[in-house]
């Protein structure tokens, strides 16, 4: 539907085109036509990209490949345990495998009306070492030197969002360091507990698995014996 509606307008704009280049105008005028205001209407979006041929082990950008996820990329801001920005920008980067998990299992979200929103993504492990540097506690900061599964492309940080992009309850906010966030604590209402349940359920059905701790973070299981990666991505515009 979308194409056919961008087709549509284009064929008015090249009408509108052929008919300005017809009329003579003086050089000093201007003139507000058709197709000033359709050239401003008319954004075509970038094609989503496909990821078959891609290596499982590359990198990819998430928004490349779906525009049906929310963001939230803590790091990128000031909001959040370290109280800094370590991120130059807000981008989404996983391996081509985690990509196509997420993928697939955020379909089953929308079909039920909700859709993943994402905290964190790929990390830097010099961004690990600083997180460490801050809480050397591994049950909640993966020892740099080891590496965590977020410095190899396989983790995300997520939670779940309604149609209108409202956040379901969770009942803690991400990075909540304490026994509310674990999944064993089931002194939490109802809403709450559901809205984990099917979170961890469908998460796990699509190959991932979660760390006691933290509610929001999932893991790739076919991504743990990838390696730890320290580069950074060039930020778009």
């Amino acid at each position: 539907m979308r194409r056919l509606i961008v087709y549509s307008l284009m064929v008015i704009l090249m009408g509108c085109l052929q008919k300005q280049k017809e009329q003579t105008t003086s050089p000093n005028t201007v003139q507000t036509t058709q197709v000033d205001t359709l050239a401003k209407v008319i954004k075509v979006e970038p094609q989503v990209k496909s990821l078959e041929g891609i290596s499982d082990t590359t990198f990819v950008r998430l928004a490349d490949y779906s525009r049906d996820f929310a963001y939230d990329l803590r790091y990128a801001t000031t909001n959040n345990f370290l109280k800094e920005k370590v991120y130059d920008c807000a981008e989404c980067y996983v391996r081509a495998k985690t990509a196509k998990a997420l993928i697939a299992v955020n379909k089953v979200f929308t079909q039920a009306g909700k859709r993943i929103k994402f905290f964190d993504c790929y990390r830097p492990n010099s961004v690990q070492y600083k997180m460490w540097e801050l809480v050397p506690n591994p049950q909640y900061v993966a020892n740099p030197k080891k590496g965590s599964i977020h410095n190899k492309g396989g983790a995300v940080d997520i939670t779940l969002v309604d149609a209108e992009g409202n956040e379901l309850n969770m009942g803690t906010d991400f990075d909540f360091f304490g026994k509310r966030a674990h999944h064993d604590h089931l002194d939490l209402p109802q809403e709450v507990l559901n809205n984990r349940k099917l979170l961890k359920e469908t998460m796990e059905a699509h190959g991932f698995w979660s760390i006691r701790t933290e509610w929001w973070h999932y893991n790739l299981a076919a991504g743990s014996n990838d390696k730890v990666a320290n580069f950074k991505w060039n930020c778009q515009e």
